[in-house]
This record gives C-alpha cells, structure tokens and sequence, in this order.
C-alpha cells in the first residue's frame, strides 16, 4: 500500500487525488460535509490507501483531519499512515463513554494530520455501529478537526459501512479499474441510497 501522495507527489495518481480534493470541496460548497465514510464495493477495493491518500492532500491544504479506522475486521489504515495501531481505539470510544472527551488520536508524519486506530477488537462489529453511542462518538471527533475520514469495510459483505454512513455527511465509494464488478458497485450505490447516505463521488483505483 503507497501513500503516492508523499512518496510520488508529482505522479498522475498524486495529482487525481488532489482534483478529488478539489471536486469535494466544490460538492459540498451549499451543504458541508464535516464526516465522510470511505467504504469499497467489495473485498478487491482498498478504501484505506485511498482514504489515506485523500487525508493527506487535505492536510496539505491546511485543513486538520483525523483519519478513523472504522473498518473493525481487518484494520489497515494505521498501517498505511505509519502509525502505532495499537492501544485504545474507536471502538473502545465506543464501548466506553469515558473516552467521548478526550479521543485516543495520534499524530502521523503529517502535519495537520491525526489517525485514530481501531482499538480492542469487538465480537459482533455492527452491534456497535447500531448503538446510540455511534452519534455521540462521531460529534465528539467533529470538535476535533475540520474533517473526519472514516475507513469501512466492504459495503457488500456486512451492514457496518451502510449504517456508519446512515450517521455521516457523506460517503465516497472506492472501485478498482478492471475488478470491481458492475453490479457489485451498483449494489453498493444502492446500499447507500437505501441508508439514506449522501453520496459524494467514486475514488477508481488502477
């Protein structure tokens, strides 16, 4: 997994992400969009190389971003931005109110931007995400930064990216260039449409 844009900024692939920087800002110009979930439409997607990727060019524009692992099953964002994984997480905030307050963030390498980790693995994931507490806990990160990236995992394998995104500003669907399949993308839209999420846009990964 390459953060292109810091180990390639002049590539083409550094550059797309940049203008979907661009494109979101001009999307969300009448109705902001403060929390955004990065989900795939299937397991051949990486939604955290490009969530990653995303957080860094914001940062470098000068907005503070917390990058979340919220992809609970088989975490890789800390990973992918060079950050210790380990210790408390989003899902310990949670299962512990104490945490609300005070966020187990983490400076990256990157100025202006914060990774949060996924914390103690949960046995049942979407119990989680069906709380009360889901609301409470991304209000609390809100206060913190001027956008939150949220990684998920696959919106056509289990119902945690549709239902964070139920409680977000907005979602961004991660395809694959010659893998993703038609109608695996389309069930995803639909996923999204069905949860009452705001779709910003579609990242096409080569």
């Amino acid at each position: 997994m390459d953060l292109v844009t810091l180990t390639k900024p002049q590539s083409a692939a550094a550059e797309a992400y940049r203008t979907l920087r661009t494109n979101l800002y001009f999307a969300t110009l009448e109705k902001p969009a403060k929390t955004i979930v990065v989900a795939s439409s299937s397991a051949d997607e990486d939604a955290a190389t490009a969530l990653a990727n995303l957080a860094v060019v914001l940062a470098q524009a000068d907005k503070s971003v917390i990058a979340v692992e919220a992809n609970l099953r088989n975490p890789s964002l800390c990973k992918t931005l060079g950050v210790d994984g380990s210790g408390a997480g989003f899902a310990d905030m949670l299962s512990d109110e104490r945490l609300t307050g005070q966020p187990p963030i983490k400076q990256t390498q990157v100025p202006g931007l914060m990774a949060l980790a996924a914390g103690a693995p949960p046995a049942h994931p979407s119990d989680l995400f069906s709380s009360a507490r889901l609301a409470g806990v991304i209000a609390a990160l809100e206060k913190k930064a001027d956008v939150v990236l949220l990684s998920a995992p696959p919106l056509g394998s289990v119902s945690d990216a549709a239902l964070l995104a139920s409680r977000c500003d907005g979602a961004i669907l991660v395809v694959t260039a010659g893998k993703t399949r038609r109608e695996a993308a389309s069930g995803a839209k639909e996923l999204l449409e069905r949860a009452k999420a705001r779709a910003l846009g579609v990242v096409m990964l080569n």
